[in-house]
This record gives C-alpha cells, structure tokens and sequence, in this order.
C-alpha cells in the first residue's frame, strides 16, 4: 500500500495518471459522450445546472455521472489513504465568485482546461486560441501570487461531516438519477430534466460513465493531477512533475482518438466549437486567471471536495451556479458563436478577477 502511494509522487506516476485520462476520455466519447467532450468538468456541470432545472436551455440537462464520481472516487481515496481532513474558511464567497466567473469564461470558450486539451487532440484548431488564453490567464495569476496574493489560511474543521457534505450532495444526486431515470422520448422524469437533443442527450452507459470516473477520481487525488497547476507551476517554479501528467494526457488523447478514427482536423464545423477566435482567447483567459486565483483546476476542485476541502466544494458551486447563469442570461456560446451578453460578461469578470487579485494581497515582508 505504501509502495502504491508513494508511486503517484513520483514523475512516473503522474504520467501514468495523464495516460489512463487521455485514454478514457477518448473512449467515453466512442461509447456515447459528445464528439470531443469525453470529460470535460465545465460541461458537465452546465448539464447537472439544467437537469436540476437551475437552466431551461433543452439541449444541455442531463446528470453527468462522471462529475458525481470524481468525486466519490477522490472521496473513497483520500479515506483509503488517510488522507482525509474536512477543512475550509479560506475567503469561501470569494471562491464561489471566482467559481461562477471561472464558468462563464469555460462557456464562451465552451471547454473547461480538459476539453481544451481534448479539442486539439480531437484536431480542434480553435481550441489552439483557447489554450493560449488559459495560458495567459494562468501567468496572470502568477503575477498576483508573486505580489502576496493569498486567500487566506485553511482551518480544520470542527467535525469530520464539514467535509462530507458536498460527497453526500453528489452521491444523493446518484440515488436520484437511479431513482428517476429518463422515460422514453420524454425531456421529464418525475424530478430532473433530460435533453431530447444536443450534446447532454449525448452520453456513454451509466455503467460505463461511472467506473471511468471513479477511477479518475482515484488516481487523480492520488497524484494531485491538475491542468492549472501544471502551468502554474511551469511558469512560477520552472516545475514539470504536473505538467508530465498534462503531456501525456494529450498524447494518449491524440493517439486513442487516430486509433478511434476520431481524429478531424481544422476549424469549421468542429464539434461544440466556434470559430470566434478573440473570445475563445478572452473566455479562457478569465477561466485561467479564476482558476488560479482559486488554487485550482475545475477537475482538481472536484477532487479537493472528495478530500473534505469545503472551500472547493464551494468553487465547485459557484461553477454550477455560474452555469444557470450563463445560459439564463444569455452569456453562454454555441456553435453559432458567443452569446448575446458573453462579451460583455466576459470583460466584467476579467475586471472582477484583476480587483480580487489587487485587494487580495498581503504585505509582503522583507
């Protein structure tokens, strides 16, 4: 067992963790998940807003399986391993602002940090604009750190259910997608909401969806896999370990889906992608720059409530409730192009992100 753990700290064992997502990503795709969207947390957590009705856009309510087992999975980990430790406190309101804004800059690009990597292994080329802007996002972020920027110190938590909480929501939303699955050719079960078209009617097994995701949700608490960190830690450190994990990652992505005959390079008509390619920049630059200000990834947020972070459950929130948002006033992209108010919204969250990162700094001491 120790042996086991100590794998997962080491180069090897984030590479071996990148290569097992690059190939399941993939491969939920071919099994049912949209065409370049094998995971992708953004996504998915827009799809659980509009299953819970927090949304009433048709073509995107469906409860993602996979979001509910990420978190599971980091949750039966991180008990397996004593790892464990309901905690939170850290500036929790703030991170729910950054939460929602983080989604609305993912949902102009449509892609949260997975899918951008999934999109160019898919042969996206727009997804090349939306990578650059995660990345100047990120270095934007670093320059916030650098200047004492902090949210604030974690406490423990007075008791152990502090950090259940959030792992207890996603396995009641299990129970209810058992207990009202979708009826046929209907968008209404007796609760939740099911698209009849579009990308959320578009998903692999339940089965399948599930031991994928746990799986993830496993090996990614073990070795601390996160996209934002890698380039974080790249920029800020001159550090690889993370950013080995994210390599492999699109390598095996980029090999399973030539393998798959999923492959199709360019920019027109690509799946769930625009072509608009200022805003694919600018949406993933503000969702770098929540991300880093937040200390993570959307998919290493999940994985930080599994561990009992209440501080990530509630970025994890404020990214579902940034969904409803998203598509109830019109800021969400399509293939079209963005919304009608995601312009806008975007330059609003840049600025409320660049204030977060001004005010939010401590004097640093000499």
């Amino acid at each position: 067992m120790e042996g086991f753990k100590n794998f997962f700290a080491t180069r090897w064992g984030i590479i071996f963790v990148g290569l097992v997502i690059g190939v399941l990503a993939p491969l939920l795709q071919k099994f049912g998940n949209p065409p370049n969207m094998g995971i992708c947390v953004a996504c998915m957590e827009r799809d659980i807003a509009g299953a819970l009705g927090l949304h009433r856009a048709s073509v995107v309510q469906y409860l993602r399986p996979e979001i509910i087992a990420f978190v599971l999975g980091a949750f039966f980990s991180a008990l397996a391993f004593k790892e464990y430790r309901p905690r939170g406190g850290s500036a929790p309101f703030i991170r729910f602002i950054l939460g929602m804004f983080a989604m609305i800059g993912a949902l102009v690009f449509l892609g949260c940090p997975w899918r951008t990597i999934l999109r160019l292994a898919g042969g996206d080329g727009n997804a090349i604009s939306g990578l650059l802007g995660l990345i100047s996002g990120i270095w934007l972020g670093t320059r916030f750190l650098k200047s004492g920027y902090s949210l604030g110190k974690t406490q423990p938590a007075p008791s152990k259910m502090a950090g259940v909480a959030f792992p207890l929501l996603m396995f009641g939303l299990l129970v209810l997608l058992f207990i009202d699955p979708q009826p046929p050719d209907q968008a209404r079960g007796m609760i939740l909401f099911y698209s009849l078209k579009g990308p959320a009617s578009q998903h692999a097994p339940l089965a399948v969806s599930l031991s994928a995701a746990l799986l993830i949700g496993i090996l990614a608490q073990r070795s601390r896999f996160c996209t934002m960190g890698a380039f974080r830690d790249l920029i800020l450190f001159k550090q690889g370990h993370l950013f080995s994990g994210v390599a492999a990652f699109f390598i095996a992505a980029l090999a399973t889906n030539l393998l798959l005959g999923q492959f199709n390079p360019g920019f027109a008509g690509q799946p769930i992608a625009h072509t608009m390619q200022l805003w694919n920049f600018l949406g993933m630059t503000l969702a770098g720059l929540a991300f880093s200000l937040s200390g993570g990834c959307p998919g290493r947020q999940l994985f930080l409530s599994g561990e009992g972070d209440a501080d990530a459950a509630v970025f994890a929130s404020g990214m579902i409730v940034g969904a409803a948002i998203s598509h109830n006033f019109g800021l969400a992209s399509s293939p079209a192009g963005i919304g009608p108010n995601g312009a806008i919204a975007t330059i609003i969250g840049l600025v409320v992100c660049i204030i977060i990162g001004l005010t939010m700094r401590r004097r640093v001491t000499k």
